[in-house]
């Protein structure tokens, strides 16, 4: 089934985000605290698939951004990045659309060292699987997600407005409270 199949056939939820003010469709389900998080499988910046089921038995926290290119994104990965490196047995994601040699690229030139960062380009499996994949641009919408050890979702955060930064400090109070 081709992507474009896939995300027609997918939950649609218009207007769930906006970009500068203007509505855009999610396409996937609105994920709660509470729920079973879903599998996915992703590409590393090295060329490795990145799973949920690879990290079982760790605290995962899931970086949602729609390109690292971008001023938000960026921010958004170094801080977590940045916080991550107090943050024991927390496995740190970041996932976009970017492709991974642009990631390796910009992590290389960014110093960054404690995340991971991974690429859904392929078959937006990641996007379609946590309702961040927004069907008018084909691209991630800012989002936080917090999984256990044990796979279930402990904090959820969709960032209502793509040009707007997450709350890091709620993200990092919840994390911080499972790592311990």
């Amino acid at each position: 089934m081709s992507t474009t199949t896939m995300a027609q056939s997918a939950q649609e939820r218009p207007g769930a985000v906006t970009l500068k003010g203007q509505p855009l469709t999610l396409i996937g389900p609105e994920l709660k605290v509470g729920s079973k998080a879903p599998n996915f499988q992703v590409v590393g910046s090295d060329g490795s698939p990145i799973t949920l089921a690879g990290s079982q038995g760790n605290v995962r926290l899931i970086n949602v951004v729609h390109s690292i290119d971008t001023s938000i994104c960026e921010a958004q990965t170094r801080r977590f990045n940045e916080e991550g490196a107090t943050l024991p047995n927390v496995e740190l994601l970041t996932i976009s659309m970017d492709l991974p040699f642009a990631q390796k690229r910009w992590c290389a030139a960014a110093g960054i060292t404690r995340m991971k960062v991974a690429s859904d380009h392929r078959d937006a499996s990641f996007g379609n699987a946590y309702g961040v994949l927004i069907k008018d641009l084909r691209l991630h919408s800012r989002a936080i997600f917090i999984v256990d050890g044990q796979g279930t979702v402990r904090y959820v955060e969709y960032v209502p407005e793509v040009a707007a930064h997450p709350n890091y400090d709620a993200a990092l109070a919840a994390v911080r409270q499972l790592a311990t």
